[in-house]
């Protein structure tokens, strides 16, 4: 049935890394913060992602303390992460004593809503992470959001979907999240899709939709949604809307006024927010880390499933091996590379494994001649569980006689967390925990932010192996 749509806004988080590689500050998110707090969002997206990478790498910022900043001025609005699974905020599986403490710290600096997904959709890979949530957010109010990464293949069904979201359901997730990461969710499939959600779960799960409009059918994909009843949908104010990021959040709040779908969202409230995200998007451009590019409609990614970032990282690639004119081979290889891994959906880290591979096998004129370890220990399921059976003549090529595995990736890995702790203690950086799970994160990103801050604080290495820091 009918009823009020709500809506996550992402200017905070997925906007400026769609756009821009998230590259804005904390400092220029803190003038409209209050602002954003009495808009009635049903939640603000604002941390997780690549939000821990960018800070510390790019902009000298600690992550955990941009959180706690926009938990200090949001006191209304539900702050939302999005957390890779046993990735967690980086690119490698994490012992399951770093998956805890990653939730537990995230909790207790701000979040309110965690949304967790896993590359390859298994549910493995995930589950230490939803137990966590939904341990460590009980005393917060907070809610566990188990998405599904979606994508088209002969194996990703209409069925497929709703069996996956049904065990995430059953695997305690309060709402159900359908992840269109490279908009590749058709308006009448997102009807469809919706509807079949909402005739399968249960009705206190939410079913939440994030698309972008990379091919320009993202506003169409939510109006459907929202007509098979999606209970909440992701946008982006305008300045950083639209193209490689989330649909725009005005357009959508106006034309829903009045109507049974009306968000309750004033567009007056949105007008000087959206007036000072235009400045701030005027300055990311004018300092090189958005591209005007990225705005534009781009119907490759229906023909070939390569997201934006992806395929800017492919081109790169292709100039730094001076063959830039093989773009369209490498563009036609993609599916190629993605049937024969058993048609992984094209996320983070799976899209980038692939996106390599396809350059390899095109530069060097031989399919799998060149390997990278990453696409060895894709094909030996040390990412999880690929949808379909993989090629086994390429599987041969690829893994060349190493053993795979048919158990959870993370099972082989001791706790890390005390072990990391000693290094940092050791190294005289340590400062609180959450400084850890930035280590384990990104060590050599980390440690550079670290000697970055002892410089800026003039913090004594000795003094602070010793546990002593400036207050």
């Amino acid at each position: 049935m009918a009823k009020k749509v709500m809506i996550m806004d992402t200017i905070l988080r997925d906007a400026h890394q769609s756009q821009a590689a998230t590259r804005m500050r904390t400092e220029q998110m803190i003038p409209v913060l209050e602002q954003l707090d009495e808009v009635g969002y049903y939640s603000l997206e604002g941390w997780g992602g690549a939000t821990f990478d960018s800070c510390m790498r790019y902009l000298n910022e600690d992550p955990w303390e941009r959180l706690r900043t926009l938990r200090k001025y949001l006191k209304k609005t539900p702050i939302q992460m999005l957390l890779r699974g046993q990735n967690l905020l980086g690119y490698r599986n994490y012992a399951d004593d770093i998956v805890e403490k990653v939730v537990d710290k995230s909790f207790e600096n701000g979040v309110r809503i965690v949304r967790v997904f896993d590359a390859l959709n298994d549910p493995r890979n995930i589950r230490s992470s939803m137990d966590a949530i939904n341990k460590y957010g009980k005393g917060y109010g907070g809610v566990c959001e188990a998405a599904i990464s979606y994508t088209t293949s002969p194996v990703h069904t209409l069925e497929y979907f709703v069996k996956l979201a049904k065990t995430y359901e059953d695997m305690g997730a309060d709402n159900i999240c359908i992840k269109d990461m490279a908009n590749l969710l058709l308006p009448f499939d997102a009807y469809a899709l919706v509807s079949a959600l909402k005739a399968e779960l249960r009705p206190e799960t939410k079913i939440h939709l994030h698309t972008h409009n990379t091919t320009g059918t993202g506003d169409m994909v939510n109006l459907m949604a929202i007509q098979a009843g999606v209970d909440i949908v992701d946008t982006a104010l305008s300045p950083l809307g639209n193209g490689t990021s989330q649909p725009a959040t005005e357009p959508l709040v106006a034309t829903l006024k009045g109507t049974e779908y009306d968000t309750g969202i004033e567009l007056e409230k949105l007008i000087p927010i959206a007036s000072y995200f235009k400045k701030i998007a005027s300055d990311l451009e004018k300092d090189g880390s958005l591209n005007p590019k990225v705005r534009q409609v781009d119907v490759n990614t229906l023909i070939y499933q390569v997201p934006g970032g992806m395929l800017s990282n492919l081109m790169n690639q292709l100039k730094k091996a001076g063959k830039e004119d093989r773009l369209p081979d490498v563009l036609a290889e993609v599916p190629n590379v993605r049937r024969d891994c058993g048609y992984p959906p094209l996320v983070t880290p799976s899209s980038q494994i692939v996106g390599t591979q396809a350059v390899l096998n095109v530069v060097m004129g031989e399919r799998y001649k060149m390997v990278t370890k990453e696409m060895k220990d894709l094909f030996a399921g040390k990412y999880g569980q690929l949808p379909m059976e993989i090629d086994e003549e390429v599987a041969k090529k690829v893994l060349k006689g190493e053993k795979r595995i048919d158990y959870r990736p993370a099972d082989d890995l001791a706790p890390e967390y005390e072990t990391l702790k000693a290094e940092l203690i050791q190294k005289g950086y340590y400062t609180k925990e959450e400084d850890v799970l930035s280590y384990a994160s990104f060590p050599e990103v980390s440690e550079n932010y670290f000697k970055w801050r002892k410089a800026s604080q003039g913090i004594d290495v000795d003094l602070a192996k010793n546990g002593v820091y400036p207050v």
